[in-house]
C-alpha cells in the first residue's frame, strides 16, 4: 500500500489516534470528580455518575444508588456549566477522531494528505491543545481552590 505520509507523518497519525482514543475514554468515564457522600465513595463526570443519592419515594429517605449510569436525559445534567462541558467535550472528541482517522487513512492511501495539509492539521491540533490548556489553567482552573491544591 502506498502512503502519502512521511515517517514523521505516520508517527503523528498513530499518536493522534492514541490521543483521540484516550480523550474519548476519558470523556465517557465518570471519574472526573471523586469524593464521598453518606459515607460512600462518589464519582461523576459530565454525563455519567457512580454512587449517587436518590430520594426513595416510599420511605421518604435519601438512599445511595451504588452503581454507575448516565443521566436520564440531557436536562438531568446538574448545571449549565456541565451541560456546556458535555457538548463542547463531545464535539472536541468527535473532531479529534475525525482528524486521527483521516491521518490513519493517509497511511494507506497515497495522495490523501499533502505536505501542506499535514502541516496545517498538525498546527490546528497544536493551537487547539494550547487553547485547551490555557482555558483550563487560566480560564478558571488555577483560580479554583481545588485545582491549586492539586498542584501544591
Amino acid at each position: 500500500m502506498a502512503s502519502s505520509l512521511t515517517c514523521t507523518g505516520v508517527i503523528w497519525a498513530l499518536l493522534s489516534f492514541l490521543c483521540a482514543a484516550a480523550s474519548c475514554v476519558g470523556f465517557f468515564m465518570p471519574y472526573w470528580l471523586l469524593g464521598s457522600q453518606l459515607d460512600k465513595p462518589v464519582a461523576f463526570g459530565t454525563f455519567r455518575r457512580c454512587s449517587y443519592p436518590k430520594r426513595d419515594e416510599t420511605s421518604q429517605l435519601t438512599v445511595m444508588v451504588e452503581h454507575c449510569g448516565r443521566y436520564a436525559s440531557f436536562q438531568g445534567i446538574p448545571s449549565l456549566e456541565w451541560k456546556i462541558c458535555t457538548v463542547v467535550t463531545g464535539l472536541g472528541c468527535g473532531l479529534l477522531l475525525l482528524v486521527a482517522l483521516t491521518a490513519l487513512m493517509a497511511c494507506c492511501i497515497s495522495e490523501l494528505i499533502s505536505r501542506t495539509l499535514g502541516r496545517m492539521a498538525g498546527g490546528v491540533q497544536f493551537v487547539g491543545d494550547v487553547h485547551r490548556i490555557k482555558v483550563f489553567f487560566w480560564g478558571g482552573g488555577c483560580q479554583n481552590r481545588k485545582i491549586t491544591l492539586c498542584f501544591l
